[in-house]
């Protein structure tokens, strides 16, 4: 994981800079939206942290450019939405495992969806978006980066 993928915000030297992600639809799957997590299941908080939830990303979509999880970033898909991450706010925030916690593992997910949008509330969590996406997914893309932080 590069640096600037690590969190600012969270202190651990980075810019909180989402890489740049893309996919294809698998083929015969009829995908009407798609919806990208990043989570961590290490944090040591008892139900992991959500880096980034995006969604009602439209079906024609198949990448988000560096940097799109910016907060107000343009390089967003136009109609897409986003739940506040477990810092608390819109966008995405890198890595931030503490030092000597051992190697976190970051799932980056990428899910295709039945239904064009999801009509989430503003104020819907990361673990509700999670819930919503299992209800309407019909396929899955993954990829799992580890980065660990030492002392």
């Amino acid at each position: 994981m590069e640096g600037v993928h690590l969190s600012g915000a969270l202190g651990a030297g980075g810019d909180d800079v989402s890489p740049r992600l893309t996919w294809s639809a698998p083929h015969g799957v009829d995908v009407a939206s798609y919806a990208v997590t990043v989570y961590d299941p290490d944090a040591p908080t008892g139900s992991g942290f959500w880096h980034w939830g995006i969604f009602d990303v439209p079906a024609d979509c198949t990448e988000l450019a560096q940097n799109a999880g910016a907060t107000g970033s343009s390089a967003k898909p136009a109609g897409a939405k986003e739940v506040r991450n477990d810092a608390g706010f819109l966008g995405y925030v890198g890595a931030a495992p503490p030092p000597g916690h051992g190697p976190h593992r970051y799932y980056f997910r990428v899910h295709a969806l039945d239904v064009p949008a999801l009509e989430l509330s503003a104020d819907a969590s990361p673990a509700f978006l999670g819930f919503s996406i299992w209800l309407h997914e019909v396929a899955r893309g993954e990829s799992m980066v580890t980065y660990e932080a030492t002392a």
